[in-house]
């Protein structure tokens, strides 16, 4: 029993003791690394991975996958920039329109898998393309800037020493925790992802827990794009390339598994700290693109391969 509780407690905050190597170790390789601007540097990278990951958690514990969450990062960050410095919206109204979009995106995708049947990988890989696309036809290729200064606001102003962005993740976090924890709805994606079959036998609406998910997962990256925006206060073309790769990583790391049926936002958290202390201790240790990419990938490999022998574990115990 004691041995049980041990390997419960390493498989519960194993993550954070492995978030605190990685500081001490690129703490010692960099003396750049623990000063106050890269902790704030690193808080604010964070704040776009851990918005869009809140809106993927959804996804990812019903048991399916949204792969045009990158996409819909770009895609709100050209729209909203078109839409402020071509037509003349004011930021808010802009940003709201864009934020809408994308939830409506999302929730197209829930409907194709829910209805149609497409596997989850393929429609949201559609969708990425699709709307990749549409940001380049509507940006020309080219960066979109000049926007009213106060847009800026979001992006680069602070309350106290705390960035403004890093109080918005914080609130999301919240918002995703009490929706999965604390609402009929949120025990909902459990058992969707747990078991569909058995969830929809049961009285739950399974195409109906579909859309929400994806809808928010939309609603999430379309904000996750917005506060993007307005830090660099420029729209571009590849504002999001890769972004769906460090936010699947990021939750994967953190114990949501890749299955469906398990996660929580907790321990999210600290693989979302995880995958933006390696990006920037990679850069500030000279370590190239390149090399970034291939461990990275190693990471994501390492933690499914993982997850799934915890599964296979779990299977064999109950047989």
């Amino acid at each position: 029993m004691k041995t049980a509780n041990i390997s419960k407690s390493l498989k519960k905050y194993g993550i954070y003791l492995v978030l605190v190597v990685l500081i001490i170790a690129f703490s010692i390789a960099t003396p750049q690394f623990l000063t106050v601007s890269n902790i704030l540097n690193v808080a604010r990278q964070a704040a776009m991975l851990g918005v869009a990951s809140v809106g993927m958690i959804f996804v990812i514990i019903i048991g399916g996958i949204d792969l045009s969450v990158g996409s819909m990062v770009t895609f709100v960050n050209i729209f909203v920039a078109y839409l402020m410095v071509n037509a003349g919206v004011s930021p808010i109204v802009a940003a709201l329109t864009g934020i809408l979009v994308t939830t409506l995106i999302g929730l197209f995708n829930g409907w194709v898998v829910a209805n149609i049947k497409i596997p989850a990988l393929i429609a949201t890989l559609a969708t990425q393309i699709i709307f990749e696309g549409a940001a380049y036809i509507i940006a020309g290729g080219m960066p979109i800037f000049g926007f009213p200064k106060s847009f800026s606001v979001l992006g680069q102003s602070y309350i106290g020493f705390i960035p403004l962005l890093v109080i918005v993740m914080i609130i999301c976090l919240i918002i995703g925790s009490f929706i999965l924890n604390k609402t009929f709805f949120g025990r909902h994606f459990y058992a969707v992802g747990s078991n569909a079959e058995a969830a929809e036998l049961s009285g739950i609406q399974v195409k109906r827990v579909n859309y929400l998910a994806y809808s928010l997962c939309g609603f999430f990256a379309g904000l996750s794009g917005v506060m993007l925006l307005s830090r660099t206060s420029s729209g571009q073309v590849t504002a999001g390339k890769g972004f769906e790769f460090d936010v699947i990583s990021a939750l994967v790391l953190g114990g949501v598994s890749v299955t469906g049926g398990s996660g929580n936002i907790s321990c999210a958290v600290a693989g979302i700290l995880i995958m933006q202390v390696l990006s920037n201790g990679f850069v500030l240790c000279g370590i190239s693109t390149y090399w970034q990419m291939a461990i990275k990938g190693v990471i994501l490999l390492a933690a499914v391969g993982f997850d799934m022998m915890q599964k296979q574990r779990q299977h064999v115990v109950k047989k």
